[in-house]
């Protein structure tokens, strides 16, 4: 077994700027690790792993080498960077690289999308396709969104019994079916086959279209629109569907609400990444995760759903609700942060208040996703979660309310709906 990872690269992730101005968005943390390392731990955990590859087209860096380094030495698995040339999509980097995942004998491997957080039920779609279908059939993973919001995926038809995959449509513009494709994938050697056709069929195309600018590549193959779309009704696509939870992570907002719920599972998976309540500690509501490093006032009140990171500073009095502060960021004494995410090594003077609007699914809803919020609407910045990009310095008292602030500033007074540029 092996698993790949598609991390994609720089020209994306503009829905995460400013904070993917300083790292490559796979390891931006969530619920203080890199998002990235989620995905890895559960791979790692499948019985027969041999190799993880993580592929996408960011210039390999020195926070991705060690990263790397890191995560081999704590998961134990052979892992690496294997860079594209250019965005070949979602299947064109696994057809590019097909040699390197088939060597040594894989006879299935994952394929996992990094921006999605989930439970990773890897071993049961493992389970499911040894109980269903072949041992050539191809496995996605599926979860239930609800009417509305399911335009925004890819619906997956299946048939009830069988859970075989009749018809597949990419974000459809009528409703299909309230099956969500999660970005997550089982597939054999096989799916190389499906992919090499869809791959000479665009090389015939743009032969007979020279007039093309020649910016179109053959290469450039996107699993769900090229692949599945033509797998689908032909006996060798099944849908997995989990009741786990599973979001997307598009924007900063949405990496709020995906550290809440990888807070949440660490009570089962990694209780001690918890804070707890400790005498002469600070008072901890809810789950709240805490980097060793961290020096935070007794008297300061944390959570629900807050992340600290490394050699961050908390002064006395200051109370952190559903936000990420990043490392070295300094909260001064009295100052109340909420819904926001405080980069790297920014400052919040005294009793400031800083706010966001939070972009959470519907309460109410059990198949609520987020919606893919867009910042703008009617030419207003929409209430989103606040966000001070790194080295952002906030005086004393002033208030800053859904505003995003791009890095290396320093403000004077109070805002309120805007994007400091």
């Amino acid at each position: 077994l092996k698993a790949v990872i598609l991390i994609g690269g720089p020209q994306k992730g503009t829905r995460f700027r400013p904070l993917s101005f300083e790292v490559p968005k796979p390891l931006f943390p969530v619920a203080g690790v890199p998002m990235v390392q989620h995905h890895i731990e559960a791979c790692a955990k499948v019985p027969g792993m041999k190799e993880i590859l993580l592929m996408g087209f960011y210039q390999p860096n020195e926070a991705l080498s060690r990263f790397l380094v890191s995560a081999q030495q704590e998961f134990k698995v052979p892992i690496r960077y294997l860079q594209e040339y250019a965005a070949l999509g979602t299947g064109g980097g696994i057809y590019h690289f097909r040699d390197q995942i088939l060597s040594g004998g894989a006879e299935a491997f994952f394929v996992l999308n990094a921006d999605v957080c989930s439970e990773f039920p890897l071993q049961e779609m493992l389970e499911f396709r040894q109980q269903h279908g072949d041992m050539h059939s191809f496995v996605i993973l599926g979860t239930t969104a609800n009417r509305t919001q399911a335009l925004n995926y890819g619906c997956i038809v299946a048939n009830a019994g069988t859970q075989e995959v009749q018809h597949y449509v990419e974000k459809p513009s009528t409703f299909v079916s309230e099956i969500i494709n999660c970005g997550i994938y089982l597939f054999t050697p096989a799916i190389f086959q499906h992919i090499g056709e869809v791959f000479q069929r665009n090389q015939q195309e743009l032969a007979l279209e020279e007039s093309s600018n020649g910016w179109q590549r053959a290469e450039v193959i996107r699993l769900e629109q090229d692949v599945f779309t033509a797998l689908a009704g032909s006996g060798k696509l099944y849908v997995y569907k989990t009741d786990g939870f599973w979001s997307q992570i598009k924007s900063a907002g949405s990496a709020i609400y995906a550290s809440r719920l990888y807070l949440n599972q660490y009570s089962k998976s990694h209780p001690e990444r918890l804070a707890q309540n400790k005498p002469g500690g600070p008072i901890i509501r809810g789950n709240v995760y805490i980097h060793p490093t961290a020096s935070i006032d007794s008297t300061a009140v944390l959570g629900p759903n807050v992340s600290i990171g490394e050699g961050v500073t908390v002064g006395a009095g200051v109370r952190v609700r559903e936000s990420i502060v990043l490392h070295g960021a300094s909260l001064h004494d009295h100052t109340c942060v909420l819904n926001t995410i405080v980069g790297w090594d920014s400052t919040i003077g005294r009793w400031a208040r800083v706010e966001g609007t939070p972009s959470d699914p519907n309460p109410n809803d059990p198949y609520a996703k987020i919606d893919s919020e867009t910042l703008f609407r009617d030419g207003r910045l929409t209430p989103s979660i606040t966000i001070l990009g790194c080295s952002v310095t906030i005086p004393a008292e002033v208030v800053i309310l859904n505003s995003i602030v791009l890095p290396h500033k320093e403000l004077s007074r109070s805002y309120k709906n805007q994007i400091i540029l």
